[in-house]
């Protein structure tokens, strides 16, 4: 029952309503449009070449598996989530013979998705960093991750990272904004296939980013759920403090997802079998990736595409600007993030053709810049 104020009113009537998250907003768009040519590039989700939804199939036979199996029980978690699937996620992240593992230095806990797991570890930076409350962020980067960092109550600034004239790494930026960062500062990085742009360093770029960054002093917070401790007493210590801050948010985490992706990681035939069915995955990114390059040079769309292929992961910074991505939402029925980022999963053979003409004519109708 809601609450009324003195006057009769609502007491709640004084909150203002704010827009809807625009990556949402572009979901209930598509959701009501009833165009059988329309294509959602939006949201970054794996695809099928129809634009399904995908599930792996040994995903799908564990499942099956732990349905069966009465032994499992659906009891309250640890706080700290299943044991066996946070060591085997460690392993997986930083490899089986990484010196870390074997001294016990690394914590995991299993958290609540991505967006979970940086959610707590920000407030754990928050509580228990004391050398500087501000994270450095590429620019651009996840829409999301100032919402995680500043809610945890630490200030946000950005070093430059891409660079629209190329659609590539703005190296020498990055590098000098690093630089010029405090002593102590938080930095966010990507560990690979970076979102939104899709542009990820090289490795000898990526050697002198550690160089600098350990030069600096600066604290390297990657978008995985795994930092590195440097001595198994810390590492427990840092466990027991993200107990304290998990507790009060949601006690513990599901059981579920983390039962399905423990049994695939320590059996050693159906790590092997995801690792093929993720290989098939990555290939067909790659090759969507060329096939849209390919089909722009061959309709002779004006620029340099290149960059298409060149990006990694399930995204890439198309270069296009918000008036030709609107354009091509109102004219082909095409729906993706303003900025022009495009979700490589959600092409297939059969929609790659309409792409390249909404492409061609919302840049030959307005100009690139």
């Amino acid at each position: 029952m809601e609450m009324e104020s003195r006057d009769g009113g609502s007491v709640f009537a004084h909150i203002p309503k704010v827009p809807e998250v625009p990556l949402y907003a572009l979901q209930v768009a598509y959701g009501k449009d009833p165009s059988p040519l329309k294509l959602n590039l939006g949201f970054g989700v794996y695809r099928t070449e129809d634009g399904k939804p995908f599930i792996l199939n040994v995903v799908r036979r564990v499942e099956r598996l732990l349905v069966n199996d009465m032994s499992n029980f659906k009891e309250y978690l640890p706080i700290t989530g299943i044991a066996e699937f946070n060591r085997w996620s460690a392993r997986l992240i930083l490899g089986a013979d990484s010196p870390a593992i074997k001294e016990n230095r690394v914590t995991t806990v299993q958290c609540l998705s991505g967006t979970g797991s940086l959610r707590i570890g920000a407030e754990f930076l928050a509580k228990y960093y004391p050398q500087h409350h501000t994270v450095y962020m590429s620019q651009p980067t996840y829409g999301n991750h100032p919402n995680l960092f500043s809610v945890a109550g630490l200030a946000i600034k950005t070093y430059r990272y891409y660079d629209p004239g190329t659609c590539g790494l703005d190296f020498q930026g990055m590098l000098e904004d690093l630089q010029s960062a405090p002593s102590g500062a938080i930095v966010l990085l990507q560990a690979c296939a970076h979102n939104p742009t899709g542009v990820d360093p090289t490795i000898p770029q990526w050697e002198q980013i550690r160089q600098l960054m350990r030069s600096k002093g600066l604290l390297p917070f990657f978008d995985s759920a795994y930092q590195v401790c440097k001595t198994a007493d810390v590492a427990s210590h840092v466990e027991s403090q993200l107990k304290l801050v998990i507790r009060p948010m949601y006690s513990n985490p599901p059981i579920h997802g983390a039962a399905i992706a423990a049994a695939i990681l320590k059996d050693r035939d159906l790590y092997n079998e995801w690792s093929i069915e993720v290989k098939v995955m990555n290939d067909r990114l790659i090759s969507m990736r060329q096939h849209l390059f390919d089909a722009l040079c061959d309709k002779g769309t004006p620029g340099d595409w290149s960059h298409i292929t060149k990006h990694v992961g399930m995204f890439t910074f198309s270069g296009l600007n918000p008036a030709q991505v609107a354009f091509m939402t109102k004219e082909y029925h095409i729906y993706m993030p303003s900025d022009g980022r495009i979700n490589m999963a959600g092409l297939g053979p059969k929609t790659v053709p309409l792409l390249v003409d909404a492409i061609h004519a919302a840049v030959t109708t307005l100009c690139l810049n």
